[in-house]
């Protein structure tokens, strides 16, 4: 009966979400004149289609460079996995992520399925908590060379503002959660633990193991950033794609970040209204009309939809136990 109870709860938590997202790409559509859809999607030629494969090539190319940041994770916490492992389940994750939303989590089942390889959980479970968070600590630094690169974008108004400010409060977050985790007298008393507290354990030594290996978070890092450099060029070839020429290298440096920000907030269903309003935002001070930014906003979501459409396989597939898994140890 509780189960029945929570799996109602959960459907009509998406339901809602998803008219909570399309309620917000209404009020965006609302404020866009009449337009031809030719002026927002330029017609079809091999130019744009080459600016687009090279977009989605980007983007699944991405989904290997973050499979190569959680190996190095694990690495430095002392568990043994294989790439092209860690890319099966990555994939399996994005298109549960993408196109599952009523299921568990891409995260939730990364975890559990390197788990059931190492048999090690509550170092999976970290290394997991610790990818996401490397991945978060480069963005404000992105905005950050962005913005020195081109002071010019220093001076668009609210845009700058708004960037800056989410960058700035991301980052001083986010040495807030490190501090917390790396405390003994906080999370440090759980390393001993059992039960779902030795998972908050495993996390402490993972966070205090990198503090002590400043070489292994450093290539922890530079990983996460050719992660997201990936990402900015793939999304500066959509522009090009849609013919958007305002949107060059350095302002997708400073406000791409803000934007993969905003879209993981719990409002709607995958980023969708979120992302394009905020491209809207910090577009228009560049003069990039409304209607070129909501669409590129939806392109990227295309092209994250489509490049996420191989993990079926991965995610069918992936529920036997892989004979002859590799094993592991714990976090040193």
């Amino acid at each position: 009966m509780e189960t029945t109870t929570t799996d109602r709860k959960r459907k009509a938590l998406l339901v809602l979400r998803i008219v909570v997202s399309l309620a917000m790409l209404g009020v965006l559509f609302l404020q866009v004149d009449d337009v031809a859809f030719s002026e927002v999607i330029p017609p079809w030629s091999a130019g744009n289609g080459l600016w687009l494969l090279g977009a989605a090539t980007l983007t699944f190319v991405g989904i290997g460079v973050s499979a190569a940041r959680w190996h190095q994770v694990l690495a430095a916490l002392g568990v043994h996995a294989r790439w092209r492992h860690l890319f099966s389940h990555y994939l399996a994750g994005q298109f549960v992520s993408n196109v599952l939303p009523t299921t568990i989590g891409g995260d939730v089942l990364r975890v559990s399925r390197l788990s059931r390889e190492t048999g090690l959980g509550p170092s999976t479970f970290a290394s997991v908590v610790l990818e996401r968070l490397s991945g978060w600590i480069v963005l404000p630094l992105i905005t950050f060379s962005g913005l020195a690169l081109n002071p010019g974008l220093r001076g668009l108004g609210r845009a700058s503002t708004v960037a800056t400010a989410i960058a700035l409060v991301t980052l001083v977050g986010l040495m807030g959660v490190v501090i917390f985790v790396a405390d003994k007298r906080l999370l440090g008393r759980f390393t001993s633990s059992e039960g779902w507290q030795r998972f908050v354990g495993a996390v402490h030594l993972g966070v205090d193991g990198m503090r002590r290996r400043p070489t292994d978070a450093m290539a922890v890092l530079a990983v996460g950033i050719g992660y997201q450099l990936v990402l900015v060029l793939a999304a500066l070839m959509a522009a090009q794609a849609l013919h958007i020429p305002q949107v060059g290298l350095t302002a997708l440096l400073v406000f791409m970040p803000a934007v993969l920000i905003i879209q993981v907030l719990p409002i709607g269903i995958s980023g969708l209204g979120l992302r394009e309003g905020a491209f809207v935002l910090f577009l228009k001070p560049l003069g990039v009309p409304a209607e070129k930014a909501i669409a590129l906003g939806l392109l990227l979501y295309l092209l994250n939809l489509v490049t996420s459409l191989p993990g079926a396989g991965a995610f069918a597939l992936g529920n036997r136990r892989r004979a002859g898994a590799p094993g592991g140890q714990v976090p040193r």
